[in-house]
């Protein structure tokens, strides 16, 4: 995410893996799988050659942090490496399923709502700003 987003704030300048990588504190040969995956969902394109190195494929308001999470990651919510409509349960575990689809709403409300742009200029939207500031949020129980 922090790779995305420092591609975000460069905008159309390209920029090595190598500086991504100073800037970021993320290991090299770490960060190329990442630009792998990134460059195969179609998120970050690069170019070779003196003035190459990596960018976003399309404009940093277009892409979310759900599409990152999903680029690198697989699915935003699943169980049991399954997705929660594939899922049945029986008696009274039966109501489990709908927790889980609940939850992948709520999941996907957040991380839909936020796009690169918005991280790279230090602006969340409103909705994200204020469930995080609750302090509730901050508890880890």
């Amino acid at each position: 995410m922090r790779a995305a987003v420092e591609l975000a704030a460069a905008g159309e300048e390209p920029l090595t893996a190598e500086v991504v990588a100073t800037r970021q504190n993320i290991p090299l040969q770490f960060l190329h799988k990442i630009f792998h995956e990134m460059s195969r969902a179609r998120l970050v394109s690069s170019q070779r050659g003196p003035d190459g190195g990596h960018r976003l494929a399309r404009p940093a308001r277009e892409i979310s942090v759900a599409d990152v999470i999903r680029a690198l990651e697989g699915p935003l919510a699943v169980v049991r490496g399954e997705a929660p409509e594939s899922l049945s349960y029986v008696g009274t575990a039966e109501p489990l399923q709908d927790v889980w689809i609940a939850l992948r709403t709520n999941i996907r409300a957040v991380l839909e709502g936020v796009t690169l742009a918005d991280l790279a200029a230090g602006h969340l939207p409103r909705r994200v700003a204020t469930l995080a500031r609750e302090p509730e949020s901050w508890l880890t129980r």
